[in-house]
C-alpha cells in the first residue's frame, strides 16, 4: 500500500472549522433578525419591560463607579510598593490590625485587587492578622464604595455610616481573631508578586482589563438577578421572605455570596431590592465584599484551601451578626 506523500512547504494548511467570536456574533445577529417578530413580541410583554427597566437602571448607575474603582485599585496594586505598607503599620500586630483596617478607607481597591495586595503584604513581612484586616476592609469601606452607596441610597444617608461601621468592625474583629486563633500552617503566602516580570504600564493595563472583564461580568449577572427578582419572582414570595426579620437577612446574605458582585456596584443592586428591610440590605452590602464565590476561589489560590475553608465561613457568620447589630442601632 503506497504511503501518503509528505506535504511540501507550499501546501496550504487545512482550514479550521472552529467557530470564531466574530462568526458566532454574526450567527447570533442573523438569528435575531430572522426571528425578530417573536423577539419583539417577547420584549413587549409587561414582564420583560419591567425586567429591562431594572436591569438597565442598575448597570447604568453602577458602571461609572466600577470603572473608577478598577482604575484606582490597579494603580495602587501596581504603583504603590508593598514595602510602604510594612513601614506604615505598627510593629505590634494588635495595633497593626485596626490601622490596616482603617487604611481601607483611604486606599480604594476592589475584591480582585485586595487579595493579591494582602498576599504581597504577608510576603513582605506584615503580620498576617493586619494583612487580612486590610483584605476585608479595602473593598468594603473605600471612598468609591461609600460614594456609590450614598448615590444608591439618597433617601437613607445612614446606610453609608452603617456600612462603614459594620464593615470596619468585621475586618478588625477577623484580624484579631486570626491573631488569637490562627495557625501558621493554615496560611500559605504566595511565593512571588502578581506582576513580576512586567513593566508597570503593562501590569497596570493588564490589571485594568482583567478586573473590568471580571467585575463587569459579575455586575451584569447581579443586575440580571436583581431584575429577575423584581419582575419574575412572585411578589408574595419576596414579601414572605422580606417580612421575616431573620429569614430576610439570611436570604440576602446568601444571595451576596452567590452573586459575587463587585463592591463598587453592589449598592445599586441592594437599593433595587426594595421589598427587604434596610438591615437585610446592609447584610448584603457587608457580606458581599468579604465573602463570595470568586473571593473564596481567589483566597484559596493565594493562601491555600485550608485557609479559605476556615476564614470564609467565620467571616460570613461574623458579618451577618455585626450587620444585624449595626442595623438595630443605626437603621
Amino acid at each position: 500500500m503506497p504511503e501518503p506523500e509528505p506535504s511540501s512547504p507550499d501546501t496550504p494548511p487545512e482550514q479550521s472549522h472552529h467557530l470564531s467570536s466574530p462568526l458566532l456574533l454574526i450567527l447570533v445577529l442573523l438569528t435575531a433578525v430572522m426571528f425578530q417578530g417573536p423577539v419583539r413580541g417577547a420584549l413587549a410583554a409587561p414582564v420583560m419591560q419591567s425586567w429591562m427597566t431594572v436591569f438597565v437602571a442598575v448597570v447604568v448607575q453602577a458602571l461609572p463607579f466600577l470603572v473608577l474603582g478598577v482604575l484606582l485599585s490597579a494603580a495602587i496594586a501596581v504603583f504603590v510598593p508593598p514595602s510602604f505598607f510594612a513601614r506604615a503599620l505598627p510593629k505590634r500586630p494588635a495595633l497593626a490590625v485596626p490601622v490596616a483596617g482603617a487604611a481601607g478607607a483611604v486606599l480604594p481597591g476592589c475584591e480582585c485587587a485586595s487579595v493579591p495586595v494582602a498576599g504581597a503584604l504577608v510576603r513582605r513581612g506584615v503580620a498576617p492578622a493586619a494583612a487580612l484586616a486590610f483584605l476585608l476592609s479595602a473593598p468594603a469601606i473605600n471612598p468609591i464604595v461609600l460614594t456609590a452607596t450614598a448615590v444608591a441610597f439618597p433617601g437613607n444617608p445612614e446606610m453609608v455610616l452603617a456600612r462603614f461601621v459594620a464593615s470596619l468592625v468585621v475586618a478588625c474583629a477577623m484580624g484579631w481573631l486570626w491573631q488569637r486563633l490562627g495557625r501558621t500552617d493554615w496560611l500559605r503566602p504566595p511565593s512571588r508578586s502578581s506582576y513580576e516580570g512586567q513593566s508597570r504600564g503593562a501590569a497596570f493595563w493588564g490589571s485594568v482589563r482583567h478586573d473590568v472583564m471580571h467585575a463587569g461580568g459579575f455586575l451584569v449577572v447581579g443586575a440580571m438577578a436583581a431584575a429577575t427578582l423584581k419582575a419574575v419572582v412572585p411578589a408574595e414570595w419576596l414579601r414572605a421572605a422580606a417580612g421575616h426579620p431573620v429569614l430576610s437577612v439570611l436570604v440576602l446574605a446568601v444571595l451576596a455570596v452567590l452573586l459575587s458582585i463587585c463592591s463598587e456596584a453592589d449598592a445599586f443592586v441592594a437599593a433595587s431590592l426594595t421589598q427587604f428591610s434596610l438591615t437585610a440590605r446592609l447584610a448584603f452590602l457587608v457580606v458581599g465584599p468579604m465573602v463570595d464565590l470568586k473571593l473564596f476561589a481567589m483566597q484559596a489560590g493565594t493562601f491555600g484551601r485550608s485557609f479559605a475553608l476556615r476564614f470564609a465561613p467565620a467571616t460570613f457568620v461574623l458579618a451577618v451578626a455585626v450587620s444585624v447589630l449595626t442595623g438595630a442601632v443605626l437603621l
